[in-house]
């Protein structure tokens, strides 16, 4: 599949937000990555949701990891947790958006995102 020079601009520009993002505040796939990819490269719900996927699948912030680690702010337990919990959550998760029309994905996509954001704003 041939790809643009500006389609490739579009995903290095994502992947660089979604990195600085995810290193910073520890968050980037779901938050920049699929939004991203549906406004600027016209992807539908379930292709911007499994692509988002697909970059988590490798560990892509392995570099960020280091980091906090070395600073001591990992707790290794927790993670192993809730690695394998995610793991689960994700295959159920995946069944059931892939279930639904992707426009009734993308509503509760957009009310998390908002119940996110209102809890981090008005939340202590």
């Amino acid at each position: 599949m041939a790809m643009s020079f500006t389609t490739l601009l579009l995903l290095v520009l994502i992947g660089l937000c979604a990195g600085l993002l995810s290193g910073f505040v520890g968050v980037g796939g779901g938050i920049i990555i699929v939004p991203a990819l549906m406004w600027l490269l016209g992807f539908t719900q379930h292709q911007a949701t499994g692509t988002s996927l697909a970059v988590l699948l490798l560990p892509v912030g392995i570099l960020a990891v280091v980091n906090y680690y070395r600073a001591g702010h990992i707790d290794l337990k927790a993670a192993a947790i809730i690695s394998l919990a995610f793991v689960l959550g994700g295959w159920f998760g995946s069944k059931a958006s892939l279930a639904l029309p992707a426009d009734v994905v993308r509503k509760v996509f957009g009310v998390v995102m908002i119940i996110a954001a209102l809890k981090l704003i008005f939340g202590k």
